[in-house]
């Protein structure tokens, strides 16, 4: 069974997000479960609807980003929100055992806002849906739990990291004269190289699949 990492970019999310102060609170209730752990699922989120309003997360996708007391460096995660109405405005409640892997502590200040992309991995009979499609083609977003959507396949790459190019058919690896992205940047007008690349169908060996939200 191939094994996909799909990566969902939204572009109605605007460019300059909308971020909110929050408190971010560990909940020892709240599971971190091992195919969370292994990406195959995101994390749970929990806040009440107003914040999720003021978000306009309309996915239910949504980023809450924190500093670490002891280093200082940022990190953030990456969930899927369930509606508490019983979570205090201004507080996100999140895994506590994932809290503390990310930062050491059990509760500190935030920031959250909706997600503009995200990723998660497919290893099962999903993996069906994508298996033969096209740079250009589209798969129901059902497939990922997300609904009334299309998600348009846009590229990818293969597990040396060879991109997908929508100019070369077929599930091949090639070298191809190239002189423009993906796979090569020319720094002079009208340069040329010969580079490794995939065609534009997804075949088992592709491990990262790239996909925009298509509104309908």
């Amino acid at each position: 069974m191939p094994d996909f990492k799909i990566v969902i970019s939204d572009p109605e999310a605007p460019k300059k997000l909308k971020t909110v102060k929050v408190k971010v609170q560990g909940d020892p209730d709240i599971p971190f479960t091992d195919k969370m752990k292994e990406q195959l699922e995101l994390p749970v989120i929990k806040l009440n609807s107003k914040l999720l309003g003021e978000l306009e997360a309309q996915h239910g996708i949504v980023v809450v980003r924190m500093r670490r007391p002891d280093t200082g460096d940022k990190v953030k995660m990456v969930g899927k929100v369930v509606i508490d109405d019983g979570v205090p405005e201004g507080t996100v409640k999140v895994s506590l055992a994932k809290l503390i892997d990310l930062t050491g502590t059990q509760e500190l200040d935030g920031e959250v806002f909706r997600a503009p992309a995200w990723q998660i991995r497919v290893n099962d009979d999903r993996t069906n849906s994508f298996l033969g499609l096209k740079i250009g083609d589209e798969v129901s977003g059902e497939v990922l739990g997300l609904k009334n959507v299309k998600l348009v396949i846009t590229g990818g790459s293969d597990i040396s990291g060879f991109p997908m190019r929508p100019d070369i058919p077929g599930p091949v690896k090639k070298r191809a004269l190239v002189s423009r992205p993906p796979g090569f940047h020319p720094k002079e007008e009208g340069e040329r190289r010969r580079k490794t690349t995939r065609g534009n169908t997804i075949a088992s060996d592709i491990v990262q699949i790239n996909t925009k939200i298509k509104y309908e």
